[in-house]
């Protein structure tokens, strides 16, 4: 792959003189075949595993790279070396680059804590470590949250003969609806926030819808957990004398501080207002963000360096889990710029009859469409950059969305967020969860035995939320 980087570094380098002054894509005038890319990435995500995992295993990269191709090189053909490449460097600065960066940090510092002790998975207990997780989720990411606690969770139910339910139920509340608060929870509340969403505007106006989620979420578990215990023929690990029972505590104690950090560096990016603007390819980038990219990078090598080797060996921490979200993050928010384009255009473009769905005859946003629309293909469409195409659909305006469009921020917001646990692909953390769930014995369901657990249990929920809220 490496001759792949030097001729990506090569082409973006012979690009840049023409890029400052290339115009962005018009979505009126593409045609619906320039998603070809994009849906073919997306399908190979949700297909390959299932069809021919042993191919998709070794060779995702190439498979990612090869879509992003079928984007990249028609671009150049038919619109100009210096349109490809500003679009690209859009996508790597303001969007790519500061999540995976974010991403990166939450895993490198979650996965330098290990929560040791003698666990033993009963359904209190199960019940307890997923509503920590859900409120841990929005102040240290559902990708932090979920790789501090599934590990022990696991751990803690090895004695148990059924355990695929606690981790789906996991990625429902952990990786998913308890990130729906901050910025720092959920990817797509982060993309928001650059776009210029308040930090405090998610917690102020989705936590009585989190809250109901959540709390359904938890009861159900809990029902269905007692019951699938009881049920259980494997009985509960026994203590024999003092010696075996091992107090609960942590080791890598110092990530809870760079963890603090992490949460600063974002606050302060959105805090701190600067007049000082750097513009790189025609990408304007703030100093404000590049301080906390930068901060957030220095903060995953200092817990890195500072962290324990036998905490890492405990955790069994590896880099196989992230690796894999970055490569496909990188081809879906590369192949994604003309969906994007698209949806901007409005009822001229392509997906017309998507955005005329969501609005009333009278002009208005329906409330409710825009949030099945975006929980629907946040389902598919991975939950991120669904959430950057709803926002631009309903303006892209912040200060508009966050006031007079509250609603259907809202409703963009609770979709993108919610829905994400509908299927593997809706979220990154889900993945993550999944491929470590694996590696300890867990058999997960497929891709679609995973769709009959979102489809029977959250779609429900999600029909009763709209009635309520939309």
């Amino acid at each position: 792959m490496n001759y792949l980087r030097w001729a990506a570094a090569a082409a973006t380098l012979a690009m840049l003189p023409a890029m400052g002054h290339a115009a962005e894509l018009n979505g009126a005038s593409l045609s619906l075949a320039w998603a070809i890319p994009f849906a073919g990435l997306l399908l190979s995500i949700a297909l390959m595993p299932l069809l021919a995992p042993q191919f998709w295993h070794h060779h995702f990269g190439k498979v990612t790279v090869a879509w992003s191709l079928a984007f990249l090189v028609p671009l150049i053909v038919f619109f100009g070396a210096g349109a490809a490449g500003a679009n690209f460097v859009h996508a790597l600065l303001a969007e790519y680059l500061p999540f995976v960066i974010l991403l990166t940090a939450l895993y490198v510092v979650a996965g330098g804590i290990y929560i040791r002790g003698s666990l033993t998975g009963t359904p209190v207990l199960n019940t307890a470590i997923l509503a920590i997780g859900a409120v841990l989720a929005s102040f240290m990411g559902t990708t932090g949250a979920s790789m501090l606690l599934i590990r022990p969770l696991i751990r803690a139910n090895a004695h148990r003969t059924r355990v695929v339910h606690i981790v789906v139920f996991f990625i429902f509340i952990v990786s998913n609806a308890g990130g729906s608060l901050t910025p720092l929870g959920d990817p797509p509340l982060f993309l928001g926030f650059l776009k210029g969403v308040d930090f405090s505007w998610t917690l102020l106006h989705i936590w009585p819808l989190a809250l109901f989620l959540v709390g359904a979420l938890l009861a159900m578990f809990f029902v269905l957990d007692t019951w699938l215990y009881r049920q259980d023929k494997q009985p509960a690990p026994q203590v024999h004398g003092a010696q075996t029972q091992e107090a609960i505590g942590f080791d890598g104690k110092l990530n809870f501080v760079l963890l603090g950090a992490v949460v600063g560096l974002v606050l302060m990016s959105g805090m701190w207002k600067s007049d000082v603007v750097f513009n790189i390819a025609g990408t304007d980038v703030g100093l404000p963000g590049m301080v906390r990219d930068a901060g957030l990078i220095v903060v995953a090598l200092l817990s890195l360096a500072l962290t324990p080797k036998t905490v890492h060996a405990n955790n069994q921490f590896g880099w196989g889990p992230m690796q894999e979200v970055a490569k496909l993050f990188a081809g879906i928010f590369l192949t994604i710029i003309p969906v994007i384009a698209m949806l901007k255009a409005g009822t001229e473009g392509p997906f017309g009859a998507v955005v005329r769905a969501v609005t009333n005859p009278d002009g208005t946003p329906n409330t409710a469409m825009y949030f099945w629309a975006t929980g629907v293909l946040s389902s598919f469409l991975d939950n991120a950059p669904t959430y950057l195409v709803f926002f631009n659909t309903a303006g892209g305006n912040p200060v508009e969305l966050m006031t007079t469009l509250a609603p259907t921020l809202v409703a963009i917001s609770a979709g993108a967020v919610f829905m994400g646990a509908n299927s593997y692909i809706g979220n990154a953390p889900n993945l993550m969860v999944k491929a470590i769930a694996e590696d300890r014995g867990v058999r997960m369901p497929s891709f679609f035995g995973y769709m009959l657990w979102s489809v029977g249990i959250l779609v429900p929920l999600f029909v009763v939320m709209t009635f309520i809220w939309f």
